[in-house]
């Protein structure tokens, strides 16, 4: 069961990538593009993406444990190191560059494209490259709750 619902939520958020139009990275350009051909629609999806996580996470609270784990996973980092300013802007260049964030990037494999495949190659290679850099010791990152 644990599985199954793991597959709908993954279909399910895969499809919310494709309608809003994040799996598009041409629509993506465009939103960032603010001083030429600025889309602004994707503002609203991720003010709506705000809202449902806020809501989701207010939900998950009101709950004792989750419905197939023995615990949450919080987040307990809340410093700024290089790490995290490391990551931040590589994700940001990644996205600027290609019009793609990781979860949108993966959808897109699906309509297949040189250009998605290239940039889900050097994605890969990026994670696998960050676990040789030395921007300090990895944070503990979640805490059962």
């Amino acid at each position: 069961m644990k599985l199954l619902t793991a597959l709908l939520a993954g279909l399910l958020f895969g499809a919310g990538l494709v309608i809003s139009g994040l799996a598009n990275p041409a629509k993506v350009l465009n939103f960032l593009d603010i001083a030429g051909t600025w889309d602004a629609s994707l503002a609203f999806v991720m003010a709506a993406a705000v809202i449902v996580t806020g809501v989701g996470y207010r939900l998950a609270r009101l709950r004792g444990s989750p419905l197939f784990e023995a615990n949450f996973q919080v987040p307990v980092g809340s410093g700024i190191d290089g790490r995290l300013l490391a990551g931040s802007a590589l994700f940001g260049i990644g996205w600027g560059l290609g019009g793609f964030c990781p979860g949108p990037a993966l959808v897109a494999l699906t309509q297949g494209g040189a250009s998605t495949i290239a940039f889900v190659a050097a994605m890969l290679a990026g994670m696998w490259g960050a676990r040789f850099a030395t921007f300090g010791p990895a944070p503990s990152t979640a805490v059962s709750r």
